[in-house]
């Protein structure tokens, strides 16, 4: 009897020991998985409030975009639904901005400002590109300026597009959209600012959206413009502070390409990109004299 409840005893010892073990074992675990998500997330430090993703960037949320309910009633929950559904989006946007072609800065007019050998050389290479992707394009939108006009008539001549779906916007011209941080100082348009930051994010704001609830399939809109007006583009859409549009340098004729998602979430895929052409083309500054093309 003695023997029997000594190994009672032991067996409990053991059971006990067991899951006193695996109770430890699944601890440390689970303390391991939280130290290592910690460590990459930083959950124990407050987000920065500039950091926190506005999901109504665009005031086009579908819930904003609904009356809210009014009370608990099944109806109004059934009703608040269905008005969600209705506009709720289905489709991306792809929104490709292309910087104009390398240009030469004589006269005191924009018409006078027209592409270099170079430029036009750039230009030509962008739309080859553009047409290597084989996108076909719902919208195609250029500036009014000169630079811009011209690097449109390249890249056109290499793509396939439909010429009802061209325009042309002066709200894309080239300007200062707002003081960089840090400032330039040997750069101080002050009275640009004023002039000229209004239209630029009227320019923002009238292509840079969610797609609309009717959209049914993802679209593309092509635009060519300018590099501040890129820069300060890139900034708003990925809601970094605007004033850092100028730490971004982008070249002559390169791509920059963002993504709208139907949750309103936006990612950039490509910023001021030109790999494809030769090195020896590359250029992102308006030259003091004309070279010649090697």
């Amino acid at each position: 009897m003695v023997a029997w409840n000594n190994l009672r005893n032991l067996g409990s010892i053991a059971v006990g020991t067991g899951a006193g073990l695996a109770a430890y074992y699944y601890q440390r675990l689970r303390d391991s998985n939280n130290m290592v998500q910690n460590s990459w997330t930083t959950s124990d430090q407050p987000v920065n409030d500039a950091a926190i993703w506005d999901p109504n960037w665009d005031c086009r949320d579908p819930k904003s975009c609904v009356r809210p309910v009014r009370n608990d009633s099944p109806q109004e929950q059934n009703r608040f639904n269905n008005e969600l559904e209705k506009v709720r989006v289905k489709a991306t946007r792809h929104i490709v901005l292309v910087r104009h072609g390398q240009y030469l800065d004589v006269g005191e007019h924009d018409k006078d400002h027209h592409l270099t050998d170079l430029g036009k050389l750039q230009a030509k290479y962008t739309g080859q590109r553009l047409h290597e992707l084989g996108i076909k394009w719902d919208k195609i939108v250029v500036s009014t300026m000169t630079r811009a006009q011209e690097t449109s008539e390249m890249i056109l001549n290499e793509i396939k597009y439909e010429p009802e779906k061209v325009k042309h916007c002066h709200y894309l011209r080239e300007g200062a959209p707002i003081p960089p941080q840090p400032p330039v100082g040997h750069w101080r348009p002050e009275k640009s600012f004023f002039r000229d930051g209004a239209r630029i994010e009227a320019a923002f704001r009238r292509y840079f959206h969610r797609a609309y609830p009717d959209q049914e399939h993802d679209s593309y809109t092509l635009i060519i413009g300018h590099a501040n007006v890129i820069r300060y583009f890139v900034c708003r859409a990925l809601q970094l502070p605007p004033e850092a549009w100028l730490r971004m340098n982008i070249n002559h004729g390169s791509i920059t390409w963002l993504t709208i998602s139907p949750s309103g979430n936006v990612c950039i895929k490509h910023l001021g990109e030109s790999g494809y052409m030769p090195a020896q083309h590359l250029s992102h500054r308006i030259p003091r004299e004309v070279k010649n093309v090697v």
